[in-house]
């Protein structure tokens, strides 16, 4: 069985979302405080030395992380959660995969860290970061081709991010407000009733 550390709540979510949309059993081990020196610090530390969420431990003892790399992990077994290779549509779902974790996934490391990265100025590092990470939703909402999901009539992995990163900054209210198209998105994966338990588990419901 997959043994996953994270946090509720926190990045490892998303791959919580989408081992369970992909029928794949693993076991949630909560490490909150990974950040801090504690006793759940050198458990993470243990099995990845960088202390990131999510570390994933697969059956084989190898060590995964980044949630883009475990999204395309998961699609070697379950291809049917993304674009048909080839397609178009499968250039923009890579594309946007790694746009995500590249572009987005950084502005919450300085925002939620501001102090390593500008100590003189830290509110007003958070601060940009939280107006530069709306351009690049209301970017992404341009890109959404269809409904009820990012591609259309089929679900993928990358929708599994929309429910998790709106609960984060800037929440909900802001999402239904200048971006829709990505709000009901993430509604619809709320929905799903295969993902009611974990979406519990994390305070995304």
């Amino acid at each position: 069985m997959i043994h996953v550390y994270g946090v509720p709540g926190y990045g490892s979510t998303i791959s919580e979302l989408m081992l369970t949309l992909t029928g794949v059993r693993y076991n949630f081990i909560n490490v909150d405080g990974f950040d801090k020196a504690g006793p759940n610090h050198d458990l993470l530390e243990k099995v990845n030395p960088l202390c990131q969420v999510p570390t994933l431990v697969l059956d084989d003892g190898e060590v995964m992380t980044e949630t883009a790399a475990i999204a395309l992990m998961l699609l070697d077994s379950h291809p049917e959660f993304a674009p048909a290779p080839g397609s178009p549509q499968r250039h923009r779902f890579l594309r946007l995969l790694v746009w995500m974790v590249a572009n987005v996934y950084p502005t919450f490391t300085y925002a939620d860290y501001p102090e390593r990265w500008a100590a003189g100025a830290p509110a007003q590092l958070r601060e940009s970061t939280a107006r530069y990470r709306e351009t690049l939703y209301r970017w992404l909402e341009e890109q959404v081709e269809g409904t009820p999901w990012m591609f259309g009539n089929d679900i993928s992995l990358l929708d599994c991010y929309l429910p998790v990163m709106r609960r984060w900054s800037p929440r909900e209210a802001w999402f239904a407000q200048h971006t829709p198209k990505l709000n009901a998105i993430a509604d619809a994966v709320c929905g799903l009733p295969e993902l009611q338990t974990v979406l519990r588990a994390n305070q995304i419901l």
